[in-house]
């Protein structure tokens, strides 16, 4: 038998994620909030906690990131990164959209992103240099070129709207067909080849780099509001595209 691969790992973790997630769904979660106001449940910590037992297991030298958890090992040169509930108010209020969210990296840079959609029964996979897979399918980018045309996404609007609302009123008239929504399942339609850009804003590295090497691997582009690559440390500020040519239309709009 063939020893298990990184990305092997990455599915067995996505897996029994996505069953604990569901354990606790519209159940009582036990809410509270932190000080910037953002919830999180028993869901959040016990994922993340079982996330975490089984990487030491199995990676007793690698680094640690999590949302609840905060980060163990942050001088290793391998990390894994996990956002336990990515959309804690989708779950606390039975929303089916929220998602669990896994990364690899060394030295900082994404090797495997996970966006797993537990409601769904969906695991979006990338994999550096060997493409992406919706449940072991493999998805590809749209091919729209055309701003005017495109399926824009518009994630954290009100977010937007407060700090930058002369973008915010430009965005909600770019693209045919515009959606307002939050977390990572756009980013994953995206890579599905259903969405043709998504810009995000005031995400934490948990949110954004576990998103990137699906993106990309699926042919798509995701960078910062600047055409920036997104590492540890960019601001939060995000925007994916199917195509350079929407990335570059968007990328002048947002970087106002």
């Amino acid at each position: 038998m063939q020893p298990k691969t990184n990305a092997d790992h990455a599915l067995t973790i996505a897996r029994f994620a996505a069953k604990a997630a569901m354990g606790y769904f519209r159940g009582p979660l036990g809410t509270q909030f932190k000080d910037d106001a953002s919830p999180v449940t028993q869901a959040d910590r016990g994922v993340e906690t079982l996330v975490r037992d089984y990487l030491t297991q199995h990676f007793p030298d690698h680094g640690i990131f999590g949302e609840e958890h905060g980060i163990e090992g942050a001088g290793n040169r391998e990390m894994w990164i996990i956002d336990p509930i990515d959309g804690t108010r989708s779950f606390l209020s039975g929303h089916p959209l929220f998602g669990f969210l896994l990364g690899h990296l060394i030295d900082g840079i994404p090797q495997i992103g996970v966006i797993g959609m537990p409601a769904l029964d969906e695991i979006f996979l990338g994999v550096k240099g060997e493409g992406a897979a919706l449940n072991g399918a493999p998805i590809r980018y749209s091919t729209q070129t055309d701003l005017d045309q495109a399926i824009l996404y518009i994630n954290e609007g009100e977010k937007i709207y407060a700090a930058h609302p002369q973008i915010f009123a430009a965005l909600t008239q770019a693209g045919q067909t515009r959606r307002f929504s939050y977390d990572c399942y756009p980013h994953a339609l995206l890579a599905a080849g259903h969405v043709d850009a998504v810009v995000d804003y005031d995400l934490q590295p948990y949110d954004y780099l576990p998103l990137m090497v699906v993106i990309q691997e699926a042919g798509g582009i995701i960078t910062d509001w600047e055409g920036k690559p997104l590492t540890l440390d960019s601001d939060g500020k995000v925007l994916s595209a199917a195509t350079p040519q929407i990335h570059a239309q968007l990328l002048a709009m947002v970087g106002r």
